[in-house]
């Protein structure tokens, strides 16, 4: 474990509580819970390191220019939407011999009202929010406690991408499935970038815009 101060390790936990009670407690979750924990999490990393939030989460000044942004994660997105498409969901859907619950976003199709509604909520909440959260904040502050190595990479993934499978329990058990599997895919490019979080906040927005389309045009 890393030399840190009692700052460091106070307000991590107290966040991490905060967040818990979000998700668990006895409130009502709101499609703008990932926002309000987004908002948590800046604001404790703007305490825990004086004044400087951003920057720890992952966003990179020299990162944040077209070519990543509009170039390389729109790709990236499209190659790993077919990945999903053609390899993930049926391999999933074979091993557990059910098959992805998508009902709920089968009022997308043909519905361009509800369809623009639903991408500005999924670039806010799971573009926005699930990487600041899950990418930026969970894995980083694992990573300062627990160091980068192979191992300590490997079980960040193992925690975090089983809590975010779960996450999507209405999808079903495959649902939840996929949703780790491509939490580990997330995770590994985000340290494979050295924690570029501009990208993957493109990436998984482009990567949802494409799924929420193919609902659109009745292509699921």
């Amino acid at each position: 474990m890393n030399k840190l101060t009692l700052k460091q390790i106070v307000i991590p936990l107290v966040t991490l509580a905060i967040i818990c009670f979000m998700y668990f407690g006895p409130i009502t979750r709101t499609p703008f819970e990932n926002i309000i924990i987004s908002i948590i999490i800046i604001i404790a990393n703007y305490i825990e390191y004086n004044g400087k939030p951003f920057s720890v989460l992952g966003f990179q000044k020299e990162k944040f220019n077209v070519k990543n942004l509009l170039v390389l994660a729109p790709l990236a997105a499209i190659g790993l939407f077919v990945f999903y498409v053609t390899i993930m969901v049926p391999g999933i859907e074979m091993l557990t011999g059910v098959p992805i619950d998508y009902s709920s976003m089968r009022q997308l199709e043909g519905n361009l009202q509800v369809t623009i509604v639903w991408l500005l909520i999924v670039w806010a909440t799971a573009g926005f929010g699930e990487e600041i959260i899950f990418r930026g904040y969970f894995m980083r502050q694992f990573f300062k406690f627990f160091g980068e190595s192979k191992i300590s990479l490997v079980i960040n993934i193992l925690i975090f991408c089983s809590f975010f499978g779960y996450m999507h329990m209405q999808q079903g058990i495959t649902g939840q499935l996929v949703a780790a599997s491509m939490g580990a895919i997330l995770s590994i490019i985000f340290y494979m970038r050295k924690y570029d979080l501009w990208f993957m906040i493109m990436l998984h927005g482009f990567f949802n815009t494409l799924g929420i389309l193919s609902f659109y045009f009745g292509l699921a």
